[in-house]
Parts: C-alpha cells; sequence; structure tokens
C-alpha cells in the first residue's frame, strides 16, 4: 500500500480517497501517538486548535477530525476558516498542543486534506507520521465520562494572528499611499489578507475573495493570475498579490501586469534583509527548480544560494539545521523563519509591500535584479527513473548538453518521486535555444530508459 501521509499531509478527493473514517481515525490515531511520544505539554489535558479553508468538504471533515481528537480525550478549539500558516503561529500563539489544518491548498474543490502541527507549530517528522498510519488499526481503549475532549469555538483567533502579521513589519512601518489588488482564491486568507493590508493603511481591491464552498482555487489565484492581472492594470494599482487556497504561497503581479515569481520576490527580500542584517550568514535557501536568473542575481549581491530538492519541507529542514532565515521556492512558498515556521503568502506579500515603500521604487525596478532564463520542463513519462542518473548515454547527453550551454544555461534531470516518469528541465538565453536541447535530451531519456522487458 501507499504510503498515506505525503509530503504535505493526507491529501485526496475528498469522500472519496479522503474519507470521513480516514479522517476520523488519523486524529484518533495523531492524538494517541504524540501523547506516548511525549510532544504533548505536561500538567493539563491536551489540547488542539483545528482550521480549515472554505472547501464544503471542509465542513464534515472538520467534524470527523474534531469528534477524532475529542474521543481521544484531547480538548478540541474550531478556528473555523483561516489560513494554514494562520493555524502554525495559532499552536505556538495560544500555547496548543497540536495544530489541524484541512485543505488541499492550490487544488481544486473536490480535493482536500490534513495537515498537522506539533507544539510551537512545526510540521511533524516522518517517523511520527509512520507511527500514526501504522496505530490507525490499532485497538485501544477509549476514554469515558470527564476523560473525552471538550469542544469549543474560536471563531476570532484569525485576528490575532492578522495583529502578528502587521507586528512583524515593525511599529513604525506603513503602507499608505500604497494601493494593492489582493486575490485570495476564495480561500482562506479572504479575511485576513485584506484586514492586513488596510491595518497598514493601503488601499486595498479585492478580487476572488467571495467563498462559497465551491469555488475555491477556480481561475482564481497564484495557479490561475489572469484576473489579477487584469485587475492590476485596470485599477492603475501599484501591486497585486495572487494566493492559493490556503495562502502559504504568493505571487505578486508589478503595475504593467506583469507577474513577479516566487525567484524574484526571495531575491527582493534577500536584499532588504542582508542589509537590515537579518539574513543569516548572507544565505538563501532555495530549490534546484529556481531559475539560473536567481542563481546569478544573488551571486552577484554577496548572497549565497544553498540548494535543496524540490519541496518547501526540504527548504524548511536546510533552514532549520543551518539558522536560515530566508528561504522558498519559485512557486511562491516562502519561509521567513523570524516570524513563521511554514510558507506565509500574507507575511511575504507585506514585507514585499513594505520593500517598496522602504525604498520608493515600484516593484518591477525591484524584481528587475533577477533577469530569468528561458525555462523549458519536458515531462517524459513511461520510462524507469531509477536509471535516470545511471544510463552512461543519458549522462553523455546531458554532459554534451552542459557543455553546450556554458555559462548561457543550464540543464536538470529530476525523477518525479510519484510517477514513471522524469522531468527535463532546461534553460538557456533564447526559448527557442532552450525548447530544442530539452526536445534532444527528451527524446534520447525516451529512448534510452523505456519501460521494456529488454532494459530491465
Amino acid at each position: 500500500m501507499p504510503r498515506l501521509f505525503g509530503t504535505d499531509g493526507v491529501r485526496g478527493t475528498a469522500n472519496a480517497d479522503l474519507t470521513p473514517e480516514i479522517a476520523f481515525n488519523v486524529s484518533s490515531a495523531a492524538a494517541r501517538v504524540l501523547a506516548e511520544a511525549g510532544v504533548f505539554g505536561s500538567g493539563r489535558r491536551p489540547r488542539a486548535l483545528v482550521g480549515r479553508d472554505p472547501r464544503a468538504s471542509g465542513e464534515f471533515l472538520e467534524a470527523c477530525v474534531v469528534a477524532g481528537l475529542a474521543s481521544s480525550g484531547v480538548d478540541v478549539v474550531r478556528l473555523d476558516i483561516v489560513p494554514t500558516p494562520g493555524v502554525a503561529f495559532l499552536v505556538g500563539e495560544l500555547d496548543a498542543d497540536l495544530g489541524v489544518m484541512l485543505s488541499a491548498s492550490h487544488n481544486p474543490a473536490p480535493d482536500n486534506g490534513i495537515k498537522f502541527f506539533a507544539r510551537g507549530g512545526v510540521k511533524l517528522d516522518d517517523d511520527l507520521e509512520d507511527a500514526i498510519e501504522a496505530s490507525m488499526g490499532e485497538r485501544w481503549q477509549r476514554p469515558t465520562g470527564a476523560g473525552v475532549g471538550r469542544v469549543t469555538d474560536d471563531h476570532g483567533a484569525y485576528e490575532t494572528y492578522v495583529a502578528h502579521l502587521v507586528a512583524s513589519l515593525g511599529q513604525d512601518a506603513s503602507l499608505a499611499g500604497l494601493k494593492v489588488v489582493i486575490d485570495a482564491a476564495n480561500g482562506a486568507a479572504f479575511r485576513t489578507a485584506p484586514a492586513a493590508f488596510a491595518a497598514q493603511g493601503a488601499e486595498v481591491v479585492l478580487v476572488h475573495a467571495e467563498p462559497d464552498g465551491l469555488n475555491i482555487n477556480d481561475h482564481a489565484g497564484s495557479t490561475h493570475p489572469e484576473v489579477l492581472q487584469e485587475a492590476v492594470v485596470a485599477h492603475g494599482a501599484d501591486l497585486g498579490i495572487a494566493l492559493d487556497g490556503d495562502a502559504d504561497r504568493c505571487l505578486a503581479v508589478d503595475t504593467t501586469g506583469r507577474l513577479v515569481d516566487g525567484d524574484q520576490i526571495i531575491a527582493v527580500l534577500a536584499l532588504a534583509m542582508k542589509e537590515a542584517r537579518t539574513l543569516h550568514s548572507d544565505t538563501v535557501v532555495a530549490t534546484v527548480m529556481s531559475n539560473l536568473g536567481f542563481f546569478r542575481a544573488m551571486k552577484a549581491h554577496g548572497i549565497t544560494v544553498d540548494s535543496t530538492k524540490v519541496g518547501d519541507r526540504y527548504v524548511l529542514e536546510a533552514m532549520n539545521a543551518n539558522g536560515f532565515t530566508l528561504g522558498g521556492e519559485q512557486s511562491g512558498h516562502v519561509i521567513m523563519s523570524e516570524y513563521a515556521t511554514t510558507g506565509d503568502g500574507v507575511l511575504t506579500a507585506l514585507h514585499l509591500a513594505a520593500r517598496m515603500v522602504g525604498t520608493g521604487r515600484p516593484l518591477a525596478d525591484l524584481a528587475s535584479i533577477v533577469t530569468r532564463f528561458p525555462q523549458v520542463l519536458v515531462n517524459v513519462p513511461g520510462v524507469n527513473k531509477v536509471r535516470a542518473g545511471l544510463d552512461p548515454e543519458v549522462n553523455a547527453a546531458v554532459s554534451a548538453a552542459a557543455k553546450e550551454l556554458g555559462d548561457d544555461g543550464r540543464v536538470l534531470l529530476r525523477p518525479s518521486g510519484t510517477e514513471p516518469l522524469v522531468r527535463v528541465m532546461v534553460e538557456a538565453d533564447t526559448l527557442q535555444r532552450a525548447q530544442q536541447v530539452a526536445d534532444r535530451l527528451a527524446h534520447v531519456v525516451r529512448e534510452r530508459l523505456a519501460l521494456d522487458p529488454h532494459r530491465g
């Protein structure tokens, strides 16, 4: 059987892959395993915070999660609709023992997921997730009477989170005079994002901020920024912010309607933090998929890039291991560890806006420090991904392509983590050249690694 926990919690189509039974059992198992592992605090009954995004399925899945926790002797506080980083923050701020977020991030409405946060608002280690999964089928003695958990609501807790976001900018910070269009993706930040920006004096225009349970991420937010780009131009705004369904990532749009990606946002924040001497070891953490232009820009400004595998969890691991204060992904997951334990789209957007105001420079000018190289990604399915780095002809083709591109490009072969598929990524000085090299390499991968009985 495949592992229940993926790279970002338990996820699937709600009521099909992710059933009410799974939601109840995994929550109950989490309560037992974390208690046995000594993760919970002592001296009182453990307390869990449960938040969700606006998906319709979150309503019944929340009920199942709450039942699983309370039936295991955990007091539960329902936070209602709040961003994922809001749950992570509130776990630490309210001294809770566990946090649970119901969301499938940027996925469409039929999907949902369950993500756990331990004390302090940090993600669970792989070994704890494995232990939770292993204990889901075990028989155990349920508490009764006064031993069961109690359930309460705190639907105003998100205001504490908003206050934290605003406070992260410092006492004298102001966004007065800045006109911002926010695309909330009809998701979890439909209240928090405009509240945070308005509290700092910004003029806010909202799009996709009317969730109905089914329209989350529907041609909206960071995966579909077209409406936002048009709105920024139409309103003559200084900045556009595109969040995803649970608001743990953001992309930006400059006043001309041009998209500013995660690499550029990280670069802008890295320079600001270096100037403020808050960029630990003058280092940022990024994945191998960050654009070559980003690596060059950071080197030109005396900033080291620590590269990791693709996935915000790997970025966070590298940051925690070395005390780094900034990291993220091209997709818009940006982690500012001084203020958050996970990617936070609203936090990122506020600090990006503050940099604009503080320098008096438009976003297009700030983002221009990264000259993006055209990037082509070709997926090659039906291949033996294990042999991607072992086949001599594939390796020779990669070496030849890298030599051909020289300093004007980059080649990366990346096996998929879940499918018999290899991703060929090529960056070059022109899109045509990148496409030609990528197609040529993809052909070699397809020919040499094809899944057939004669190739082992």
